[in-house]
């Protein structure tokens, strides 16, 4: 019985066949909170409203089909006899006689008419009216009173009503509805608007189905946009991720606020099986845009043409990234998964060399990043101005293609579609006068190079290696001459030559038709100088071209490519020793490529580009011609298969070469007792999609994400091929170096399994899930190992490990970290083989402590919860409420499960410098989080060091304190104080919250006050699992803490980045979180979003990004997954991902840089962009090295000491002060003697010099040190180099007057110095500004109070359920 009231709790039907229950009990039950228990005596209730019911709802239908008869007979006679409309003429607008005619139509007329027929019928009969008859007897009045009087209405008599009755009835009724006040006037009123509002709803329904079927119509047209598999479908994954981008595209549109976009939810679908035609996809997306106005409807469409385009692009993607896989499989011939970055990287620089500058403008150069690393790039190079390579390759790609003819019409008809905002590159580095002297004397070279080529018309031409390799087909965007396109936007021109080249050949390139490679653009002359490095793009109209124009541009490419070992060999350049090359070609890719220029003569380069030109102008081979007329046209038909091979790339070859499986086979036998423990570590790790950077060795997707970033956008497939095919015959490896690559990966596999292998040992022997082991425990067991034969090398281990936790070691405790560390030192003590050894010893101490069935299940349960708790934090988006919430769940589980069902209250306080009332100490305690019942007493209190309480002994001593019985202590400080004395019994338990270097920043607290059992004391199983959590819990607030100051360096990084960058448009920064699904792949956070005009929003409740919902924005992931820079186009806008990582080289992070319409950035603001993000991956490894290292971190600075949550801000800063302190100190005399030599100096490198020496003296204002040029070049020596390098912004000794600083350099932009070319003034010019953001970092530091150590100062209060 006593399960029955909560059966009963919720109101179901009674029950047949219980007990029954006596009327003594139902009135003892009325009292109780408790609903009575329902038996027999209900039973009778029950039967009656049943029968009840079942004969309601027969008389109902019988009621309802006797009114369809009735109507239906009534319709009948309608169609038998219908109305007479005689009696409409008592219908009339006069309404001074309504209420009488309605009188006599209702009350007398139905039955005074039927009288009166009556009547006549009768006289009639009679033959009253015969003129030859005599007077009858019959009375015409007495007949009709007779026939009033049983026929009246009151009795219910009724007459069978003739036609002209149901036409009377009819117009009375009709006549009723005119009378004002009466229920027939309302009743008609509102028939009458029902009937309108009907009319109007139809109207408009019909007008929606219209609007309906229109965009249906128009959504199938659209359909045929995108690439459709064999069977004509799309999938619906790539449907929704379309729809779920769109509200990306719309955040900018103003919407109705809280308003749903779409009318339904969308879907999660992580299969491309589930398709759609072209009827299914106009149904599927106007069910989630059928509310949609005209004007959003037209955004969506724009939309998916966009998505259809990406789409296209991504397909063809894929089929490279399969090439290259495949490239990878070849040339992985042991099956490591491992590739030699150095030789790859060798082997691209040989290709880009060898290629011909027409093949260079579309592949990215191999010296520069992305393809290399921020960190390779030198100092000089980076801060520098711009390289003469870059110079160079603009400047000969202009006098290459201003050789070109073009005629006037095909001039005006190429109109580009965007403006193009150019600075004039003759006022920045040449004059006139100089670039008319270079065109003179490029004509005058082109006059030999033809000479010299006519008379070595017969040299043989050697082609790539496996150049007619075939086996791959390409479908390029579905429109013939797609590509076609890209070669016109790439090579257009702006001005008419000076000399004609012969025309005369077999492709005169006045004679195309508009859109072929012929056809040029005003602006490209102009883009060579552009600072924003634009590319104009041409209308619609004119980049029509038909298939066999493409063919001819891939003939004409095929040609160039021919070429390309004509010009290695003349510069006797081979493969092989381009690949054997030392690794100080790695450290020197950015100077390589500008030193090889200055080697070049101006007249080799021409050589080359002549000898192209006229490559292009000749017409190709009949064989060539078909060969690829026959390859464009096996693009263009093989259709799409419906699959993208590559899509799940990472997840496909995640434990490619990464696990050896006879590294890992003795798991299951020789440890079975771990097994369990090995399984549930394994599970809890981080996803293996991820890869980390090694800048040695390229896994698959890193291999693959290398090479589609080198070959750009635009590639053709032969010279994919050729590329493939290069690579493939040229990567060698030797015997010793194949040897090395797999010992190495080998070693690896065997580090992670003896990782797993140690933490799974160190759980079983952490059975209350504390997070540590008692050291003197392990080193009593240890002393045994091997009859105590080594108890001397445990000694000089012991010491060892003292030495590298210090804190550790004084408080007798062992991490796990500190475990492994302990046992991998034991053992290298150890003769043989150490792996054998580390095992024996695993073995032996498994076996050394047991652990009973139950005690198993409770410490795999506690576990999942300190597990849940880091979960939270690395889920939460930096913040701290969803850890409060899993700490205090845990804490109340654990105490219902495995404490007795204890009720128990909990609080967090965290340790905070006392600025309000120092006084009373120099730290206070400050409570942030608490037990949803303690909330009103507890939250948000303040404990000084003054008041009672034992919480400041646990701080201080770093030790748990638990009080057993609080009413005997006599110092414990309660914070209700309406609770009565006599209620204050419980016990008090105070944990100290230590963080890496064991310093405390906090307390845990727990009591038992609220249990009124006599038995509260906390066991020390308990004690021992609460210390788990707290550790638990300071993992999970660190981690937020160095996110929220990753976060604050990230803003840092972009408000110095975008005034010196105006062409970047936005930009997103997402940090990665661990999936919460079975397949553990990662999400992405969406923390923070900048528009064009640098405004910042950092989120509070961020979105998340999962693989399977954004198929089209599978950039972002691409970049997790290969911790590599991916540069694409999506919807329309280019974007470059940048990953920021973490120690072990993957990605925690992304910069998600969008430029727009810019393909490229401009020159400057390309240097200013790496600039950033070489300072903020420098900044966020020094924050993560200094949260994860238990040694005090180095601090440069003086405000680094006081800066908490703004030291991020400061390592950003301080890393690029660093930089120029080393870029300024390779400066000397020689670099300041062009400029001393200057009696009038530019009027930016006086302001410069002049700010520089004003941070130091100040005094100088106004002075002639500092105004008169003649006395500033005396400081410009090796003394002030010095002071500069020794220079500290932040020391509170030092002065820096911003405003006076302000003054000088305010109008001195950026890409003014850069474009002057003076590298001095560069390095000063950034110094100085740097030095002031830095100082004003310190003055706010110093004069504010210092933020809370708490990274959010989230209030919070958990629920106790």
């Amino acid at each position: 019985m006593a399960a029955q009231p909560e059966e009963a709790a919720g109101l179901k039907h009674p029950r047949l066949g219980e007990n029954n229950t006596t009327a003594r009990e139902m009135k003892r039950n009325q009292g109780s909170d408790e609903l009575p228990c329902l038996g027999n005596y209900a039973l009778w209730k029950e039967c009656f409203y049943e029968k009840v019911q079942q004969r309601c709802l027969s008389l109902q239908e019988a009621k309802v089909k006797m009114i369809h008869a009735q109507k239906a007979k009534e319709e009948k006679v309608k169609k038998r006899e219908p109305c007479d409309w005689l009696p409409r003429e008592w219908f009339s607008e006069e309404t001074e006689s309504l209420d009488t005619r309605i009188y006599l139509l209702d009350k007398l007329l139905p039955t005074l008419i039927p009288g009166v027929e009556k009547l006549l019928m009768e006289v009639e009969r009679k033959n009253v009216l015969a003129p030859d008859k005599e007077p009858t007897e019959f009375n015409p009045i007495i007949f009709l009173g007779e026939y009033l009087m049983r026929h009246n209405p009151q009795y219910g008599v009724s007459t069978k009503p003739g036609p002209y009755l149901r036409g009377m009835k009819m117009v009375t009724k009709e006549i009723k509805t005119k009378m004002p006040g009466t229920a027939s006037e309302r009743l008609a009123s509102m028939k009458s608007e029902a009937e309108s509002i009907r009319k109007e709803r139809q109207q408009v329904e019909n007008m929606k189905a219209q609007v309906k079927e229109m965009r249906k119509e128009v959504l199938a047209i659209q359909f045929k946009e995108w690439t459709v598999d064999v069977s004509g479908r799309i999938p619906v994954a790539l449907v929704q991720s379309a729809l779920r981008s769109f509200l990306d595209v719309i955040a900018s549109i103003p919407t109705d606020a809280g308003k749903a976009i779409y009318v339904k939810k969308l879907e999660i679908i992580d299969t491309l099986g589930k398709k759609v035609n072209i009827d299914e996809f106009a149904e599927y997306v106007h069910s989630y845009t059928e509310h949609f106005s005209d004007d959003m409807f037209q955004e969506i469409l724009k939309h998916f043409s966009q998505c259809a385009e990406d789409f296209k692009e991504a397909i063809r993607h894929d089929m490279w990234r399969q090439m290259f896989t495949d490239l990878f499989l070849d040339c992985d011939s042991r099956k490591v998964g491992l590739l030699d970055r150095q030789k790859i990287l060798a082997l691209l620089i040989d290709f880009y060399d060898r290629s011909p500058v027409i093949m260079k403008r579309r592949f990215h150069n191999p010296r520069q990043w992305p393809i290399i690393e921020l960190q390779e790039i030198e100092l000089v190079d980076l801060w520098g101005v711009l390289d003469d390579q870059e110079v160079c390759e603009e400047f000969s790609e202009k006098l290459v293609l201003s050789q070109t003819e073009i005629s006037e019409g095909e001039i005006l008809a190429y109109q580009p579609t965007s403006e193009v905002k150019s600075a004039e590159f003759e006022d920045n580095d040449l004059g006139g006068d100089t670039k008319h002297s270079e065109k003179s004397s490029f004509q005058e070279d082109i006059e030999t190079a033809r000479q010299s080529e006519s008379a070595s018309a017969d040299r043989q031409e050697e082609d790539f290696p496996g150049s007619d390799s075939t086996g791959y087909s390409l479908r390029r965007d579905g429109e013939p001459g797609s590509e076609k396109q890209v070669e016109e936007e790439e090579f257009s021109l702006d001005t008419k030559p000076d000399t004609e080249i012969n025309m005369e050949e077999d492709h005169p390139i006045s004679e195309r038709e508009p859109g072929t490679e012929g056809q040029v653009s005003l602006e490209e002359d102009n883009g060579i100088a552009d600072t924003t490095n634009m590319t104009a793009r041409p209308t619609p109209e004119a980049t029509a071209v038909t298939s066999e124009d493409k063919a001819v541009a891939d003939m004409e490419e095929d040609k160039a490519v021919a070429d390309m070992d004509v010009i290695a060999s003349e510069q006797d350049a081979p493969v092989a020793e381009a690949v054997k090359e030392t690794p100080a070609r790695k450290e020197s890719f950015s100077r390589q490529c500008g030193s090889q220029f200055g080697r070049q003569t101006s007249s080799e380069t021409r050589l080359k580009d002549e000898d192209l030109l006229q490559d292009r102008n000749k017409g190709p081979a009949p064989r060539d011609g078909q060969d690829s007329l026959a390859e464009a046209g096996q693009e263009s038909e093989v259709p799409w298969s419906g699959d993208l091979l590559t899509l799940d790339l990472s997840c496909r070859y995640s434990s490619y070469g990464g696990r050896i499986p006879e590294d890992w086979k003795c798991e299951a036998t020789r440890f079975p007792d771990l097994g369990p423990a090995m399984a549930e570590i394994q599970n809890r790790w981080a996803s293996h999609t991820r890869s980390a950077f090694d800048e040695s060795c390229l896994n698959l997707p890193q291999f693959v994400q290398l090479m589609e970033t080198f070959v750009g956008e635009d590639i053709s497939l032969p010279t994919l091929k050729r590329l493939n095919a290069f690579i493939k015959e040229e990567y060698k490896q030797t015997e010793e170096e194949k040897i090395e690559q797999l010992e190495k990966v080998h070693h690896v596999s065997r580090l992670a399994q003896r990782k797993l292998l140690l933490e799974a040992l160190f759980e079983k022997w952490d059975s209350n899930a504390s997070g540590f082991l008692d050291l003197e425990e392990v080193d009593a067991v240890l002393s045994t190992f091997k009859e105590g034969m080594e108890k001397e090398a445990l000694r000089k281990v012991k010491k060892h490990l003292c030495s590298c936790y210090p804190e550790l070691s004084r408080a007798g405790k062992l991490s796990p970290e500190a475990f492994q560390l302990f046992l991998e030192l034991f053992v290298s003590e150890f003769a043989g083989d150490k792996d054998e050894a580390i095992d024996n010893l695993v073995e032996f101490l498994t076996e050394s402590i047991k652990r009973s069935h139950m005690e198993s299940l409770q410490s795999l349960t506690r576990r999942k919860w300190l597990h849940d708790i880091q979960q939270a934090a690395e889920t939460s988006g930096a913040n701290m409420d969803p850890v409060y919430k899993a700490v205090f769940k845990a804490l109340l589980q654990d105490a219902e499960a495995h404490g007795d069902n204890k009720k128990i209250s909990a609080y967090i306080a965290l340790l905070e410098e006392n600025w309000l009332s120092p006084e009373r100490g120099q730290a206070l305690l400050h409570y942030v989080a608490c037990t949803t019942d303690d909330a009103p007493y507890v939250l948000n209190q303040i404990l000084y060091r003054d008041m009672k309480g034992v919480s400041f002994e646990a701080v201080e001593g770093g030790k748990p304190i638990h009080v057993p019985a609080v009413q005997l202590h006599g110092n414990i400080h309660f914070w209700n104080y309406n609770r009565p004395v006599e209620e204050r019994k419980g016990s008090f338990l105070v944990l100290p919250l230590h963080d890496a270097h064991w310093r405390v920043f906090g307390i845990l607290g727990l009591d038992t006050l609220r249990d009124q059992c006599e038995k509260t004391i906390f066991l020390t199983h308990e004690i021992s699992f609460y210390q788990g959590v707290a550790h638990a819990f300071s993992k999970a607030y660190h981690h937020i803490f160095t996110l929220e100051k990753v976060l604050r360096m990230a803003v840092t990084a972009l408000d110095w980045l975008y005034p010196r960058a105006p062409s970047i448009h936005a930009v997103t920064v997402y940090l990665v979180e661990p999936g919460k699904d079975k397949t553990r792949d990662y999400a992405l956070c969406k923390m923070i979003t900048t528009d064009n005009t640098g405004q910042k929003e950092i989120h509070s409740s961020p979105v998340v990004l999962l693989r399977k919902e954004n198929l089209l924005r599978d950039y972002l992931f691409k970049c997790i997954d290969s911790s590599g820079v991916i540069r694409t186009c999506v919807f329309g806008e280019h974007h470059i991902a940048v990953p920021l990582r973490d120690l072990s080289g993957q990605a925690l992070g992304i910069f998600d840089i969008s430029v727009r319409q810019h393909q490229k950035l401009p020159p400057h603001e390309h240097k200013d962009l790496q600039k950033m993000l070489k300072m903020a991956q420098a900044a966020c490894s020094e924050i993560l090295k200094i949260s994860a290292e238990e040694t005090e971190p180095a601090y440069v600075l003086e405000a680094e000491h006081v800066a908490k949550l703004r030291h991020g801000e400061i390592l950003f800063h301080r890393f690029m002060l660093q930089d120029l302190r080393e870029c300024v100190r390779k400066l000397n005399a020689e670099s300041f003697a062009e400029i001393k030599s200057c009696a009038e100096p530019p009027a930016l490198v006086h302001t410069i010099v002049k700010a520089v020496l004003l941070l130091f003296h100040p005094d100088w204002k106004g002075s002639e040190k500092t105004e008169n040029w003649s006395q500033c070049i005396l400081n410009l020596d090796d003394n002030l180099i010095q002071e500069i390098y020794c220079f500290d912004p932040t020391a509170a000794s030092v002065q820096v007057q911003a405003e006076l600083l302000l003054d000088c350099i305010t109008g001195v932009p950026s890409a003014a110095v850069w474009q002057h070319g003076w590298v001095p003034a560069e390095h000063l010019h950034h110094w100085v500004r740097t030095c002031l953001s830095l100082a004003e970092i310190a003055r706010s530091l110093r004069s504010k109070k210092p933020p809370s150590s708490a990274p959010l100062r989230a209030q919070f209060s958990c629920a106790s359920d």
